[in-house]
């Protein structure tokens, strides 16, 4: 994943995931487990650059990107202290799909880095089921609040719902109501999500360092009529971003609670296993991977 006009400083390009960024996700790790009581001091510089074998240095910028993030504050001459109540992003229970869409436009600023027409790569083009070559939309975005960047998407689309979405247009409004605009009535989604070590680019965009742990999201959405529409990759920070799932009851004990799937081996793209058979047929097998399922809990 590649996206356009990004650039890494040199210093991002050689370091990788540095120290002090290691040490900032361990103690928030630890911050969020409850380790630390709320109002509590953390342990002091010496003892910190002690246990984890770092310097002072390196533990006071870890400590800073924490206070940065509202997870702890410094008290002059008395160390630092987890906050009372650290922030957190507000959380609407219960909210439709495009709701949460429409949540996400409005609670973001959006730059749209590039808009156009292009291949996709094989794998994407069977999700969206068009033939090889076939030139679809392709937009890449960065989502952003108060100049932090928080997301970095990248969209396919096919040309009998995207052909006439511009970057203009995108600037003014969400994709999805731009597709809502061309009749297009939501249906079947299908999501994963994983990891991903952040590339000299993402990490230029989203403001970390080469290598660090990004959340990646793929959404495939269909219409009414079970026609691909969208195929969506996001990139997400865990420092910055979480992704909460609400699952009324009735799905408990379903798929749509979700899945956990295990690759074995190296194949095509994994959206293709949750894609429904065609007329007559069975499941196509994703490449030669095998693949053990585990109903989600």
């Amino acid at each position: 994943m590649n996206p356009p006009f990004a650039a890494a400083s040199p210093a991002q390009r050689a370091t990788g995931t540095a120290l002090h960024r290691q040490l900032f996700i361990v103690l928030r790790d630890e911050i969020e487990r409850g380790v630390y009581s709320a109002s509590g001091a953390l342990p002091k510089e010496e003892a910190l650059g002690d246990r984890f074998g770092v310097s002072r240095i390196t533990v006071r910028r870890a400590l800073a990107d924490l206070v940065a993030l509202g997870l702890v504050e410094r008290r002059h001459g008395l160390g630092t202290f987890v906050k009372a109540s650290p922030h957190k992003a507000r959380v609407t229970p219960s909210l439709s799909f495009i709701d949460s869409l429409r949540q996400v436009a409005s609670d973001t600023q959006v730059h749209v880095l590039q808009v156009g027409r292009a291949a996709p790569t094989p794998d994407i083009a069977a999700v969206l089921q068009i033939a090889p070559g076939e030139p679809a939309l392709h937009a890449w975005r960065l989502r952003s609040v108060a100049g932090v960047p928080l997301m970095i998407t990248e969209a396919w689309v096919p040309d009998f719902v995207g052909k006439r979405v511009t970057a203009a247009r995108l600037r003014k409004r969400a994709l999805y109501e731009l597709l809502q605009d061309e009749g297009v009535q939501f249906g079947r989604v299908v999501q994963e999500i994983t990891a991903q070590a952040a590339s000299p680019d993402v990490a230029g965009l989203l403001n970390v360092e080469v290598g660090a742990p990004l959340l990646k999201l793929v959404r495939l959405m269909h219409d009414v009529e079970a026609r691909p529409v969208e195929h969506l990759t996001a990139l997400l920070t865990p420092e910055r971003s979480r992704i909460l799932m609400d699952i009324p009851g009735e799905k408990v004990d379903t798929l749509g609670a979700g899945q956990i799937v295990h690759d074995l081996g190296l194949g095509a793209h994994a959206l293709r296993a949750a894609a429904p058979p065609r007329t007559g047929q069975g499941r196509t097998s994703v490449g030669k991977r095998q693949k053990r399922q585990e109903p989600g809990r």
